[in-house]
């Protein structure tokens, strides 16, 4: 049985204001939650995990069979009028926030589409809500998503895409797929992530990341 909404993604709106992007509260069907909260990674590092760095089980997995499959796939190509099939698809994901986290930025130019999904209980905090920004400064934005949990958030990147949030530090789960211009950019990724990772288990997590 499948774990997201298919028909919700699809009929969710486009939003191209300030530039293109789409919202899904109800991405992951609510009898799935508490199965993929129970399989999640158990990441004891704060910041961007390689998908594998941490064993996760059967039902997170199937999460991320259905994100890399081809109806999903097929779903992003109408909604955003791209054709995705040239491209690779690079998973990370978060468990925990850090205060520094949330930094403005429009996401590297070697990506081409960026999809979050958030998996935590209903968000009460002010920060770490994401920002969906005109400009790049926090207090200019045009929607702000929580990051409650089966909250699909995906955007077009362009040059200006900039999105961030305030400051929040505690657990704040969340799974980045992204379609990239190619397979060296993946392992350079994954590079730069697992020395990140080997680097916060000498400072204790100190390491700074923009995150989302």
């Amino acid at each position: 049985m499948s774990v997201i909404d298919l028909e919700a993604f699809r009929a969710a709106a486009l939003v191209t204001d300030p530039f293109d992007y789409v919202c899904v509260p109800g991405f992951i069907r609510a009898d799935a939650l508490e199965a993929i909260h129970r399989d999640y990674p158990r990441l004891s590092q704060p910041g961007s995990i390689p998908l594998g760095i941490f064993p996760h089980g059967p039902v997170f997995q199937s999460l991320i069979d259905e994100l890399r499959g081809p109806a999903l796939a097929a779903a992003f190509e109408e909604k955003f009028k791209l054709d995705l099939r040239k491209y690779p698809q690079m998973f990370t994901v978060r468990g925990h926030c850090r205060a520094g986290d949330g930094q403005i930025h429009p996401d590297s130019a070697s990506k081409i589409v960026t999809v979050l999904v958030y998996m935590n209980p209903p968000w009460e905090a002010s920060g770490g809500r994401l920002r969906i920004l005109r400009s790049p400064r926090l207090d200019d934005f045009a929607a702000e998503v929580p990051p409650n949990q089966g909250t699909l958030l995906a955007f077009r990147r362009t040059d200006t895409s900039w999105h961030g949030h305030e400051s929040f530090a505690g657990p704040r789960r969340a799974v980045q797929m992204n379609w990239v211009r190619g397979r060296r950019y993946i392992w350079l990724e994954q590079w730069r992530h697992r020395f990140g990772s080997w680097a916060k288990t000498l400072t204790g997590g100190a390491v700074g990341g923009s995150g989302t």
